[in-house]
C-alpha cells in the first residue's frame, strides 16, 4: 500500500459514518505487519501538506502500534516489525520529533520512550553520540527531547540497571550547563527558551533523583549549576505572555521553569543536603550544601513568597513545594534561625490565609460540589495543595518548635474566633472562621496532649465549633462536623457535648450541600469509634444507615466504606437484621464503582478503583459480623455470586484480592456449599494457573474450605472432576522449575488438606503426591519449604502407613527420605532452637502423627533397628511439641497481662504531654495492630508464606486454636501412647524388646510422654463436658 491509499483509508477511519469507519479500521489491521507500514505512517505524520486530522490519527495509530509491537512480549517470539524498518524509523524519528506540532510531538515522544526503552543501550549505542552532537548545532530542541526521555529511563533505576546514567551524564552535563549558560543570559527571552530550560531542568532532576553524580562533587561543577538555578528562582517571571486564566497561566512555560527549579533544590536539599541521612562519603557534600546553599534557598523561597502576602500570582505547585521546604527547614537549627525573624509574617500573613476558605473554593463549591469532594479527599491533591502543605507546616511547627511558637498561634486563633462571635451578622469574617477551624482540627493532637489546652478542648467546642453546625454558610457547617470528628475522643466532662455533638453530625448527612454530607459521614466514623454508650447510636442506626446509602449512591468515595465498616465492626452481630440490605447496597456501589474505574482510561482518577476495593472490604466486614448466624449466608450468595464469578476473572485483577476474601467467607460460614459456589473453583484454578501465582496463597483458603467442608462433592463429582483438577493444578506448580521455592509453599499445604480430609477415599492419589513432591524435594533450597515437603510424607503415612511406606519404597527413596528427615529433627541453630518444624506446632504435630503411624506397622514392614530409630525421634519430637505448647501458652497468658495494663493516650496524664513542647524530638512509636479473632482469618495468616527462614530467630507463634483441621481433635501424646498399647497387646515380643534395648535417658522420655497422656486424656475429657454443658442449655 502507497503512502497516498494510506492517508486515504485513515482520512475514512474520521469519517462520521460507522461503517465506512469500521471498514476503515479493518483494512489498518490488516496492512499492519505489512513491510513499510510503519515508515509510511511516520511519513504521513511529518507531511506539513496532509490534513492536520489525518496527521494526527496516523500519529495515534504509529504510538499505539509501536508500544504493542516494537518489543515482541515473549523472549522466543520472533518481532512484527522488520529490522529493516527499525532502522529507519530510529534513523528519522530523532529529526521529526522537533519539526512536528507539539499536539503531534506528543504522540511521537511516547514513541521514542518506547524504543528507548526497549532498545538503548543494546540496539541503540549511537543514540548518546547523536544526542551529544546535537547539542552543539541547530537540534538543540530535538537533543534536549530526546536527553530527557534517556534519562528518564534511568530516574528511579538503581545498582547495576543504573549505569548507563553515568555516561550519559559524563558525555553531556558540561554541555547542558553551557547551553544553560546562554539561555539564562538572553535579556528578553520568549517562552520558547524557557522550553528549552524546562528540558534542562527535568534531565537534571532525572540525574540526581536517586544519587549525585560523581561530576557534581567537583565544586566548582556543582557551584556553577547553583548559580543559575539560584538566578532562575530570583528572577521574576516575564510578566509579558502570561495567559489570564489560572489553570493555563500555572501551566505556562515560564511558571514550569520555576516550579522545576523548586523541585530540584528541594530534591538537593531533603535528600542530599540533610547530614542525619548521609553515609560517610556524602556527609562532606551535605555539610558544603547546608553552609553554602540552604540558607540562600530559604531566603529566596520566603521571598517569593511574599508575592502572594502582597496579592501577587504564585502556583499552587510552587506554593506547596516551598513550603515542603519550610516545613524541612523547621527541625535544623541553623535554618531556623534564618527563619525566626520573619516568622510571623510567614505564619499569620502567608500561612493561615492560605488556610482560609477562597474564592476559588467557593467557585468549586457552587458550580461543582462532587469535584470539591474528589479534591478535599484525594491524597493526589494532596501533594499539590498550598493548604495541605500550609497545615503540614504548622503541624511541624509545633511539633518541633511548639514551645516558642504553640501558644502564639493559638492565642492568634482565638482572637480570629472571638472577633468572628463579637462581630455582627453581615460582617462576620466567615472565611477566617473557616481558616481557624481549620488550624484547630489541624492541630488536634498537640492540643489533646498538652495543657493548658487539653483541659479546655470540650469548652472550645461547645463556644466556637458547635454553633456553626448551624451556620448559614455550608463550608462552616462542614468544618464544624470535620473538627467536632477530630475531637470525638476527648473525654467528655458532661456527655451531654458528646451526644449534642453526635446528633449535630448525623442531621449534616442530610445537609442540602453535598460536601456537607460527606464531610459529616466521614466525623461519624470517629464518633463511632468514640462512643462508649452504643446506645446513643442504636435507636438511629436504620435511619443513619439509610443517609449512608443515599450518599453512596451519589458519591465514590472510600471513605465513606471506611466508616460504614467502622459501623458493622462496633455493632457486630447487631448488624444481621441489616446484613442483606447492606450488601445488597455495597453490590450495587461496588458495579458504579468499577464502571467508573474503567471508563476512566488514563487512570487519572482512582477513586472509582479505591471506592470499589472499599464496598469489598465492608462486604467481608459484614460476612465476619455476622459469622455466627449462618442462615444468612444463604440469602447473601445471590447478591455477592455475580461480583466473584467476574471478579475471579481477569477483570478483577485489582480487587482480586478482596474477592477471594470473600469467597473464603462464603465457603467457611455457610451452612453447606452451594453448587453454584462450587462454580468457582475451575475461575479460582485458571486464573492461578494463567497469572495469579502471587495470590496462591490468598487462593489455598477457599479451595481448602472446599475440601474439608465439602468433601462428598469434592469426592463424588466428576463434571467437572475436581480432584483431577487440583493434582493438574498442583502438579503444574510443583514441576515449573521457573517459580521459586516460596511461591509454591500452598501446594504441599493443599495435599495436606487432602489427605486429612479425605483419609482412606484417595488411595489412588498417594503415590503421584509423593513423588511430585519428593521430586520437588530434591531441588528445594529454602528450609521451611523442605519442611512442608517432608510432611507431605507424614501426612501420606498418617492417611496410609502402609500403602505410603510401600510406594516410596516402591520408588526407591525410603531410605533417602528419612534419612533427610531424620536430619532435619536433628538440626539446631545457633541458639538451640530446632532448624526446621519450628515455625507452628502445627508442624511437628503432623510430623509426630506420621511417624507415630509407622510404629504400627508390622516388623517385615518396618524392621527392629528402624523401629527404635523411629520410636526414638518420635519421643524427641513429642517432648520439643510439648515444651512449645507450653510456651505459646506462656506467651498468651504474658499477652493477655499487657492488654490489662495498657494505657491508651488518653490514660496518659499531664507529666507524660508531648516531648516536644519542652523541645524535644520523639520517635514514632509502633501502633498496635488489634488483629481479627476469626478463624477464617487465623487461617488465612497460617497459610501465609514466610520469607525469613534463614534467619536465627525463632519466629513461632500459634493459631492452630483458630485452625480448623481434621488432625485438631486427635491428641498426639494420647495417639502415640494408644499406638504403643495396641503393640503390646498385637505384637509383645516386639514390644518387650524395644523396651529393653533403650536407653535410660529414652525410658525416662517414654514415661513421661505416658503420663502426659493421660494428663491430656483427662483435661479433653473435661473439655468436652464443659462444650456439652452450654450447647445443651441452648437446645
Amino acid at each position: 500500500m502507497d503512502i497516498q491509499s494510506l492517508a486515504v483509508i485513515l482520512q475514512a477511519a474520521l469519517s462520521p459514518n460507522p461503517d465506512e469507519r469500521k471498514a476503515a479500521e479493518e483494512s489498518l489491521n490488516q496492512f499492519q505487519y505489512a513491510p513499510q507500514h510503519l515508515v509510511r505512517l511516520l511519513l504521513i505524520i511529518v507531511d506539513g501538506n496532509c490534513d492536520m486530522a489525518v496527521r494526527q490519527v496516523a500519529s495515534i495509530h504509529f504510538k499505539n502500534f509501536v508500544a504493542k509491537n516494537w518489543s515482541p512480549n515473549d523472549n522466543g517470539e520472533a518481532s512484527k516489525i522488520l529490522q529493516g524498518d527499525k532502522d529507519i524509523v530510529r534513523q528519522n524519528i530523532l529529526l521529526f520529533v522537533p519539526q512536528v506540532p507539539p499536539l503531534l510531538r506528543s504522540q511521537l515522544g511516547e514513541c521514542l520512550k518506547t524504543i528507548i526503552n526497549c532498545d538503548y543501550p543494546e540496539h541503540w549505542p549511537g543514540l548518546l553520540h547523536w544526542v551529544k552532537h546535537n547539542l552543539h548545532d541547530q537540534q538543540v530542541y530535538g537533543a534536549l527531547f530526546v536527553l530527557r526521555i534517556l534519562s528518564r529511563k534511568y530516574e528511579f533505576k538503581s545498582d547495576e540497571e543504573r549505569t548507563p546514567i553515568y555516561s550519559i551524564v559524563e558525555e553531556t552535563l558540561v554541555p547542558l550547563l553551557n547551553i544553560f549558560n546562554k539561555l539564562v543570559q538572553i535579556s528578553s527571552p520568549s517562552v520558547d527558551v524557557a522550553e528549552l530550560i524546562k528540558l534542562i531542568c527535568k534531565i537534571f532532576w532525572s540525574s540526581i533523583y536517586l544519587e549525585i553524580p560523581k561530576q557534581l562533587y567537583d565544586a566548582n561543577m556543582f557551584n556553577a549549576w547553583m548559580i543559575l538555578f539560584l538566578h532562575i528562582l530570583e528572577r521574576p517571571v516575564p510578566l509579558e505572555g502570561q495567559p489570564a486564566d489560572p489553570d493555563q497561566r500555572k501551566s505556562w512555560g515560564w511558571w514550569k521553569v520555576k516550579k522545576w527549579t523548586v523541585h530540584i533544590l528541594n530534591r538537593l536539599y531533603t535528600r542530599f543536603g540533610d547530614m542525619r541521612l548521609q553515609n560517610p562519603e556524602n556527609k562532606a557534600f551535605a555539610v558544603m550544601f547546608t553552609k553554602t546553599y540552604a540558607g540562600k534557598i530559604l531566603e529566596c523561597h520566603l521571598n517569593l513568597l511574599d508575592v502572594i502576602r502582597a496579592g501577587g500570582y504564585l502556583p499552587d505547585r510552587v506554593i506547596n513545594l516551598i513550603l515542603q521546604y519550610l516545613s524541612n527547614s523547621v527541625s535544623k537549627v541553623s535554618m531556623y534561625q534564618l527563619l525566626q525573624p520573619r516568622l510571623d509574617v510567614l505564619l499569620f500573613e502567608i500561612i493561615f490565609p492560605l488556610m482560609c476558605f477562597n474564592d476559588t473554593d467557593q467557585k468549586l463549591w457552587d458550580e461543582d460540589p462532587h469535584e470539591y469532594v474528589r479534591k478535599g479527599y484525594d491524597i493526589i491533591e494532596d501533594l499539590y495543595s498550598p493548604r495541605t502543605a500550609a497545615m503540614d507546616f504548622v503541624s511541624e511547627l509545633v511539633r518541633k518548635r511548639g514551645k516558642e511558637n504553640l501558644q502564639k498561634f493559638v492565642t492568634f486563633i482565638v482572637e480570629i474566633l472571638i472577633r468572628y462571635n463579637e462581630a455582627p451578622l453581615e460582617q462576620k469574617p466567615y472565611r477566617q472562621k473557616d481558616g481557624a477551624l481549620l488550624a484547630i482540627g489541624a492541630l488536634c493532637d498537640g492540643l489533646k496532649q498538652n495543657e493548658p489546652y487539653k483541659s479546655e478542648l470540650e469548652r472550645m467546642l461547645v463556644q466556637y465549633v458547635f454553633p456553626e453546625f448551624r451556620s448559614p454558610m455550608g463550608h462552616l457547617r462542614a468544618k464544624a462536623a470535620w473538627v467536632a470528628g477530630q475531637y470525638a475522643n476527648i473525654d467528655f466532662s458532661d456527655q451531654n457535648n458528646f451526644r449534642t455533638a453526635l446528633h449535630s453530625v448525623v442531621a449534616g448527612m442530610r445537609d442540602t450541600e453535598l460536601p456537607v454530607r460527606v464531610d459529616s459521614v466521614f466525623s461519624l466514623r470517629s464518633f463511632v469509634e468514640a462512643c462508649k454508650d452504643l446506645g446513643e447510636i442504636r435507636p438511629i442506626l436504620p435511619q443513619l444507615l439509610d443517609e449512608f446509602f443515599k450518599l453512596m449512591n451519589e458519591v465514590e468515595n472510600e471513605d465513606l466504606v471506611f466508616t460504614l465498616e467502622t459501623i458493622v465492626d462496633k455493632f457486630g452481630e447487631e448488624m444481621a437484621p441489616y446484613a442483606l440490605g447492606l450488601c445488597q447496597n455495597l453490590a450495587s456501589a461496588f458495579w458504579r464503582c468499577m464502571s467508573t474505574a474503567e471508563a476512566d482510561e488514563e487512570g487519572d482518577d482512582p477513586g472509582g478503583a479505591l471506592a470499589a476495593v472499599g464496598c469489598l472490604r465492608a462486604i467481608s466486614t459484614i460476612l465476619e459480623s455476622v459469622s455466627r448466624l449462618p442462615h444468612l449466608f444463604f440469602h447473601i450468595e445471590p447478591i455477592l455470586l455475580p461480583i466473584m464469578r467476574r471478579m475471579l476473572t481477569t477483570d478483577g485483577q485489582e480487587v482480586f484480592e478482596e474477592v477471594l476474601e470473600i469467597v473464603s467467607y462464603m465457603t467457611f460460614f455457610s451452612p453447606a456449599i452451594s453448587l453454584e459456589m462450587w462454580s468457582l473453583w475451575p475461575l479460582m484454578v485458571d486464573a492461578l494457573s494463567d497469572w495469579a501465582i502471587d495470590f496462591f496463597s490468598n487462593i489455598l483458603v477457599p479451595l481448602d474450605n472446599y475440601i474439608s467442608r465439602g468433601t462428598a462433592h469434592f469426592l463424588a463429582c466428576k463434571d467437572p472432576d475436581y480432584q483431577q483438577s487440583l493434582w493438574n493444578m498442583v502438579s503444574t506448580i510443583m514441576a515449573d522449575q521457573n517459580l521459586e521455592d516460596g511461591d509454591i509453599e500452598p501446594a504441599p499445604k493443599l495435599i495436606e488438606v487432602l489427605f486429612q480430609n479425605c483419609k482412606g477415599q484417595v488411595d489412588h492419589w498417594v503415590e503421584p503426591y509423593l513423588r511430585i513432591s519428593i521430586e520437588r524435594l530434591r531441588r528445594t533450597e529454602k528450609p521451611y519449604l523442605k519442611g512442608l515437603l517432608i510432611q507431605v510424607v507424614a501426612n501420606a503415612l498418617y492417611y496410609n502407613p502402609m500403602l505410603a511406606l510401600s510406594i516410596l519404597h516402591k520408588i526407591g527413596v525410603a531410605t533417602e527420605i528419612f534419612g533427610l528427615w531424620f536430619q532435619m529433627l536433628q538440626q539446631v541453630k545457633k541458639a538451640g532452637v530446632r532448624a526446621s518444624f519450628r515455625r507452628w506446632e502445627h508442624d511437628k504435630k503432623v510430623c509426630c502423627l506420621g511417624l507415630t503411624s509407622l510404629l504400627s506397622l508390622p516388623n517385615e514392614l518396618l524392621p527392629a533397628e528402624a523401629f527404635g530409630r523411629v520410636f526414638r525421634a518420635t519421643l524427641e519430637l513429642l517432648v520439643a511439641y510439648k515444651d512449645q505448647v507450653a510456651e505459646a501458652a506462656k506467651e498468651e497468658d504474658a499477652d493477655d497481662d499487657d492488654m490489662d495494663g495498657f494505657q491508651t493516650d488518653e490514660d496518659d496524664g499531664a507529666d507524660g504531654s508531648d516531648k516536644e513542647m519542652r523541645g524535644e524530638e520523639d520517635e514514632d512509636g509502633d501502633e498496635a495492630d488489634s488483629s481479627r479473632l476469626q478463624k477464617l482469618a487465623a487461617q488465612a495468616k497460617a497459610f501465609r508464606p514466610d520469607d525469613d527462614d534463614d534467619d536465627d530467630s525463632d519466629e513461632d507463634y500459634s493459631d492452630d486454636d483458630e485452625l480448623q483441621s481434621p488432625i485438631d481433635e486427635v491428641d498426639p501424646f494420647v495417639f502415640f501412647v494408644d499406638t504403643m498399647k495396641v503393640l503390646q497387646v498385637s505384637d509383645s515380643l516386639r514390644f518387650q524388646n524395644l523396651t529393653q534395648m533403650l536407653e535410660f535417658n529414652y525410658q525416662a522420655l517414654a514415661n513421661g510422654v505416658a503420663e502426659h497422656a493421660e494428663q491430656r486424656r483427662t483435661e479433653i475429657q473435661k473439655e468436652k463436658v464443659e462444650k456439652a454443658v452450654p450447647a445443651n442449655a441452648a437446645a
